[in-house]
């Protein structure tokens, strides 16, 4: 069984997060003595850093209780450093890449990871990406923008355009949503975070931008957050509207069969639906762990999808 959803920290960038503390904010905060210390960035990104998250042994270990025989490792969003200079972003991005290259070198039969890129800053986060693509990792985990900028403005041309000619796995994980209507009730994570995939993946599916970067193998968390159940309501807005089709060669319904979407929806009825709408080929298992909602073993689902998206890449020399 496949696991294409979920997270680690090396030692190395533990270490960094040490030694670069007061630069990035970093805080180790002790909130339950039944829970291990939170660690909080920026006084802003906090969750509790479980010993899965940094013990390599552990992970590996609760991999083969899961039955999961090859897992997707991908850096964890609160550690993307978009919202710090170029240089502590691109320096967070090349060691948090070498560190899983070096680890994915180790267990080339267990592991694969996507790395992640200073994304604030597309022409170097062009370069990252190349540098941890050529080092065996398979793209990049990326937030759904970043400040006003939509991932189909202009502004990321120069990074999808090498991510593009890469053939790269872009796994879009929002961070949870800043929305202050959703500040009680753990809303942040239960419906921000779905939402913020839904927006990003929405604007990108009527931008045309897969249309642009047909190489692009654009994985969205989440099971798509709520795009893929309201896609009736973007059929029918592009029967009706220019401003919706302008962009388009098809119905939305289409472009929607042209992404990838992950398992980590929790419900049967759910994944079913979803299943139904994109076909099997473009879903693959996940389980988001180690976090908090995460369950390991993630949903089994038919290879198909997996085969596709790990698809050859361009060889990089």
């Amino acid at each position: 069984m496949h696991d294409f959803h979920t997270h680690f920290i090396p030692a190395d960038v533990l270490n960094w997060l040490k030694e670069n503390k007061h630069t990035v904010h970093a805080e180790w905060i002790k909130k339950d003595e039944n829970k291990e210390e939170f660690l909080v960035v920026n006084q802003k990104w906090g969750f509790e850093l479980k010993k899965a998250f940094i013990d390599l042994e552990l992970y590996l270990e609760n991999q083969e209780k899961a039955g999961v025989t090859h897992a997707m490792i991908s850096p964890i969003p609160q550690l993307f450093m978009y919202d710090f200079p170029i240089e502590i972003s691109i320096e967070m991005a090349r060691i948090y890449n070498r560190s899983l290259a070096q680890l994915v070198k180790r267990y080339p039969d267990k592991l694969s990871a996507v790395g992640t890129v200073p994304l604030a800053y597309p022409e170097k986060a062009a370069q990252v990406l190349h540098e941890a693509m050529s080092m065996g990792l398979k793209g990049a985990i990326i937030g759904p923008g970043i400040y006003q900028h939509m991932l189909s403005d202009s502004f990321f041309q120069p990074f999808l355009e090498e991510a593009n000619r890469l053939k790269a796995i872009l796994f879009i994980h929002p961070l949870l949503s800043e929305d202050p209507r959703l500040k009680r009730r753990m809303m942040p994570n239960l419906i921000g975070i779905p939402w913020e995939t839904t927006v990003c993946a929405t604007d990108i599916l009527l931008s045309g931008m897969i249309d642009r970067f047909p190489e692009l193998k654009l994985l969205f968390a989440h099971g798509g957050g709520f795009l893929p159940y309201q896609i009736g309501r973007l059929d029918r807005g592009y029967e009706q509207w220019e401003q919706v089709s302008s962009s388009l060669q098809a119905p939305p319904s289409q472009y929607l069969k042209r992404f990838w979407y992950d398992t980590v929806l929790w419900n049967q009825n759910s994944l079913d639906s979803l299943i139904k709408m994109v076909g099997e080929d473009r879903v693959v298992a996940g389980s988001d762990y180690p976090f908090d909602l995460s369950v390991w073993p993630p949903k089994e689902v038919s290879n198909k999808g997996a085969h596709r998206l790990l698809g050859d890449a361009v060889q990089i020399i």
